[in-house]
């Protein structure tokens, strides 16, 4: 009932305002008396507030022009969620990408290598690769980049950022590769350990595979030159001498690599890295034996092996 009173108390505050509107149609010169004024007045507020509370629940929002007094509406933005993990959207063309996600699917594939990448941008950017297309130049220095990626971890070189934290003992690095590699010496503390030199493995396969450096063992052979190593991937690794196979392929300028190590020392040509740092006067270097070769300015000693 109280529902339909309402209604009906709009219906009639409407109809006063038509009415009064229609009495209004008269040369504007004329004045109204000053109780018919304000009642005039009260009925157009009364009216105004209602227009308000309908857009307010039709999701609508009002905008008047000053120059044409002309009035427009705007409906509010709907919100879309991803029904696997609930993440939300303001546009369906954003949902649709967000779900290949969750489906797997890769419409976007490289003509050169097969590659296949969720969205357009990521195509574009992976075939800087193969056409060696660096568009990001460093301000700094003039040191020119494929990837945007990259040239943000360079700048950090210039500005010493180091965004990535460990949690353990707030210890920071520049870059999360970093992180993730130190890390493992939190997650190795109280495992698997050698009893005789100490040092800590994060399995026991790892941990016998060492125990065999100190006992001197070395059980496994190259069939092709005679050479014993301690385990299998030290064999596999030794075999690509033979082979001249190369598996780890830089993305960046495309030269291959025997060990992964070598391609991870090689990446700091592109990236800038220069993750050992002399305590006593703060230079950096790219590479370790060029940094033990300058703590030899500091202690006297000559590198073994270095006629330096």
């Amino acid at each position: 009932m109280a529902f339909i009173k309402e209604e009906n108390e709009d219906v009639k505050i409407e109809e006063e305002f038509r009415v009064k509107q229609e009495d209004t149609e008269e040369p504007t010169d004329l004045m109204l008396p000053k109780e018919e004024s304000q009642e005039w007045n009260d009925l157009k507020e009364e009216k105004d507030l209602v227009e308000k509370q309908n857009d307010f629940i039709n999701g609508e929002k009002s905008f008047s022009c000053l120059q044409t007094e002309k009035t427009f509406t705007q409906q509010s933005a709907q919100v879309l969620s991803c029904i696997q993990c609930g993440k939300s959207f303001t546009e369906k063309g954003n949902l649709n990408v967000h779900m290949r996600i969750h489906t797997g699917e890769k419409p976007f594939s490289c003509q050169q290598c097969g590659k296949s990448f969720i969205q357009k941008e990521s195509l574009k950017s992976h075939m800087r690769i193969h056409t060696g297309e660096k568009p990001y130049t460093c301000p700094q220095c003039g040191k020119s980049f494929s990837h945007r990626a990259t040239i943000n971890a360079h700048m950090r070189i210039h500005t010493g950022e180091k965004p990535f934290t460990c949690d353990k003992c707030d210890k920071s690095f520049r870059l999360k590769v970093n992180l993730s590699g130190h890390m493992r010496i939190h997650s190795r503390e109280n495992s698997f350990l050698c009893h005789q030199c100490g040092r800590s493995f994060i399995d026991n396969k790892r941990l016998k595979n060492h125990v065999i450096t100190h006992t001197g063992e070395n059980p496994i052979m190259c069939h092709h030159c005679g050479k014993s190593f301690s385990n299998n991937t030290k064999l596999k690794v030794h075999i690509r001498v033979h082979t001249g196979e190369k598996p780890f392929t830089c993305p960046q300028c495309g030269k291959n690599f025997t060990i992964k190590g070598n391609l991870n020392s090689h990446m700091r040509l592109h990236t800038g890295e220069k993750p050992y740092t002399c305590h006593q006067c703060e230079k950096r270097f790219a590479y370790h034996t060029d940094f033990k070769r300058h703590l030899q300015t500091h202690s006297g000693k000559k590198l073994q092996g270095s006629s330096v």
